[in-house]
């Protein structure tokens, strides 16, 4: 059952959507080789407390983390560990919080230092094919719609492996709630798209196969062919007049651009895309 928010309710949800990319922001900041996942791990969870919030993820189904920190070839759901971060490494950030009731989830991926052209292609790109997706989220169009804009950008144009096994979702008073946002799709198919919705839209995209296999762990998401992966996620409303995206990534990518450990676009000579 798809749950629609009201104004004053999607504003509840803006504030907790910031407070997680406000979160990221603080991981951008420090995010260097040899620090380790599970130092950011600790540091997220002090930062959501510190801010009179509960991290969304911890005990989750058994969770126990309070983020999920996904390495190279680890799609989503990656436990966070003792080993160090090196160079060239490419590191997704997931991170929910309850603010006043209301989650707020999203992700970034970060890399630390050059992880070489054919990679950064693949961050670029997937960051790109999240934004195409959004561009689709008005009311009126369907859930394929926001579906095909990621899968043509990414699978379609450039050849890379789009997950199935994993999607986004609505959000709200419940960290996953109706309906399912996949990545890949028809134009016209799917849940048609009405004022009030919230959604987690997340494209999951992978440099080679999209096949991927779920560990022992029973959490941690691989790339079946051990080639890495790349992760972004918004927190979009359907709005009457359009996508209205309640997170913000500008914190982040200033927090990151600073940061002389990480590599972006704009620290790039040239990047080919064709």
């Amino acid at each position: 059952m798809i749950i629609y928010k009201t104004d004053e309710q999607i504003e509840q949800m803006r504030k907790s959507a910031q407070l997680v990319s406000r979160t990221l922001t603080e991981i951008a900041k420090i995010l260097k080789p040899g620090i380790t996942t599970l130092e950011l791990d600790k540091i997220i969870g002090q930062y959501i407390a510190d801010n009179k919030a509960v991290p969304s993820f911890l005990h989750y189904n058994g969770y126990p983390y309070n983020s999920c920190i996904s390495v190279n070839d680890v799609v989503v759901h990656g436990f966070p560990n003792k080993k160090e971060l090196k160079e060239g490494d490419i590191i997704s950030v997931d991170v929910g919080v309850i603010l006043n009731g209301w989650h707020g989830d999203h992700a970034y991926t970060f890399a630390i230092g050059d992880p070489g052209a054919e990679v950064m292609k693949l961050i670029q790109i997937t960051k790109e094919s999240l934004y195409k997706g959004i561009e689709k989220a008005a009311s009126g169009n369907r859930m394929g719609d926001v579906a095909f804009a990621i899968q043509e950008h990414t699978e379609k144009k450039h050849g890379y492996g789009v997950v199935r096994e994993l999607v986004g979702h609505g959000l709200g008073r419940s960290l996953h709630e109706d309906p399912q946002v996949p990545n890949y799709g028809k134009k016209g198919n799917g849940t048609k798209l009405k004022e009030g919705m919230v959604l987690a839209i997340e494209p999951m995209i992978n440099l080679g196969t999209r096949d991927v296999y779920t560990e022992a762990d029973g959490w941690t998401v691989r790339t079946r062919d051990g080639k890495p992966s790349v992760h972004f996620e918004h927190d979009v409303a359907i709005r009457r007049n359009g996508p209205d995206i309640l997170s913000d990534y500008s914190i982040i990518e200033k927090a990151e651009a600073e940061n002389p450990d990480l590599f972006t676009q704009k620290k790039q000579v040239s990047l080919p895309l064709a």
